[in-house]
């Protein structure tokens, strides 16, 4: 064989060797283009177990040499995990679309940069899916109908949706011609703290980067479905019992635009019903709301995230602030080409503040993080996460996702009013790193938790 065995995880090339009339010659041929493809590819899967990012890397390179579209990669990756996914797709599917779309947008010519863009979702699909079991996805063909994948979602049937979606592939469908009924699950509910609105914008540009095969498209359809069949539904739990009925009589109202005041620290249902009341037109409505989990962002206190006394219930830190922005994003974006999911979309973002406005600290003095040049701070914020130090995936992907997002509603809607202050709240998160891990807290909760028991 020419590639020869693996020494150390890595092909070692064997050259055939034969004596013919005193004279040793060997045979120098390349192997075939597929043959290294191919080979590569499998051991790209074989990397994952171990979770060998720079050999990941190479053979990423290995199949680009090859003459592969180094988006080839990502598209095995996902067809080899995906069935190890038990909930459904995870961050590594928007961290994949939002990679992907930065490296058209800033990598240029850059053969680094475009392999980073490829690596780190290939390296996110592993991560989330290392040494777990298959979770083997039910068989079945069903026609395509719209309103039935909804009530299939609703009703938590995982086998009944996916016949629904590969019915829509066996008619020939795109995403652009099912995107609709996956924009009204996701938005059905509150659901999986935003996930499930953002994981199916996210599709859309994953599947618009990616062009997948037939076997690459379901893949990243079924781990959709499944999240979205697998999400928490928190408008259900009582903190959000006022959801329901504003998102009942919304646009019935006629009180203009609420305050930001209102809000930014308003309780849930304070907030909600300021939504649910206003009756003003939806994007104008989406600014004012995004305006104030902005300022939200930018006052958050970070002696919730520092404190080690308080219950699970406020165990609070950055992420709480930047889903509002990056969910207020994904519904913007869906609402485009499904506009009747305004009105959960917006009462959904009022849910964030409204479980928000309890963590802020109204007088911090937020003058450091002031952005003059916008156009520059997200320069170089892009550019620099083709080079970031953050060891865990998850950090880097939320540091990317948002980052992407709020850069995508600038470009987009340069008029906005609170670009500024997004800017701001995201240069002090920058200063402010994720604190990931609570040694002390964890042991206090856990302690009070299990004293508790009977």
């Amino acid at each position: 064989h020419r590639l020869g065995r693996r020494v150390g995880g890595d092909r070692l090339r064997l050259y055939p060797v034969r004596e013919r009339d005193g004279r040793i010659e060997i045979d120098l041929a390349d192997p075939p283009p597929e043959t290294v493809i191919a080979d590569a590819l499998a051991a790209l899967v074989e990397s994952f177990d171990d979770h060998e990012y720079d050999r990941m890397a190479r053979e990423i390179a290995r199949a680009e040499k090859a003459g592969a579209d180094p988006h080839m990669a990502l598209t095995h990756a996902i067809r080899a995990t995906a069935d190890r996914f038990e909930f459904g797709a995870s961050h590594a599917l928007p961290a994949s679309a939002d990679w992907l779309a930065l490296s058209k947008a800033v990598a240029g010519d850059d053969p680094a940069k475009r392999l980073v863009a490829v690596l780190e979702g290939v390296a996110h699909f592993a991560w989330d899916s290392r040494r777990a079991p298959r979770y083997p996805y039910a068989a079945g063909v069903a026609d395509w109908d719209a309103e039935a994948f909804r009530a299939a979602v609703e009703a938590e049937d995982e086998a009944a949706a996916l016949a629904h979606v590969r019915g829509a592939l066996k008619r020939g469908f795109g995403w652009g011609d099912i995107e609709p009924a996956f924009a009204r699950a996701a938005l059905d509910h509150y659901a999986d703290f935003g996930h499930s609105a953002i994981y199916s914008y996210k599709t859309r540009q994953l599947v618009a980067a990616l062009d997948p095969d037939a076997e690459g498209l379901e893949a990243i359809l079924s781990l959709l479905t499944r999240s979205l069949v697998m999400a928490t539904r928190e408008d259900l739990i009582p903190e959000f019992k006022a959801y329901a009925p504003a998102l009942e009589r919304y646009g019935e109202g006629a009180e203009g635009l609420p305050a930001v005041e209102t809000l930014a620290t308003g309780s849930v249902r304070k907030v909600l019903a300021a939504i649910a009341d206003s009756g003003a037109e939806p994007l104008a409505l989406y600014d004012r709301l995004v305006e104030a989990a902005a300022w939200q962002m930018l006052h958050f206190d970070l002696a919730w995230d520092r404190q080690t006394d308080g219950s699970f219930s406020q165990n609070v830190g950055w992420l709480d602030f930047t889903h509002a922005l990056t969910f207020a994003n994904a519904v913007r974006k869906l609402a485009e080409r499904t506009p009747e999911i305004w009105p959960a979309g917006l009462l959904q973002i009022g849910c964030f503040l409204g479980r928000n406005a309890a963590y802020i600290d109204r007088s911090l003095d937020t003058a450091a993080w002031r952005v003059d040049d916008l156009n520059g701070f997200y320069r170089a914020g892009l550019e620099g996460l083709f080079d970031h130090d953050q060891f865990e995936l998850i950090v880097s992907a939320h540091l990317l996702k948002l980052t992407v997002a709020l850069d995508e509603e600038r470009r987009e809607r340069p008029d906005a009013p609170w670009h500024g202050t997004a800017a701001a709240a995201l240069n002090r998160l920058l200063a402010s790193p994720l604190r990931r891990k609570h040694p002390l807290r964890t042991a206090k909760q856990s302690l009070a938790f299990v004293a508790a028991e009977g």
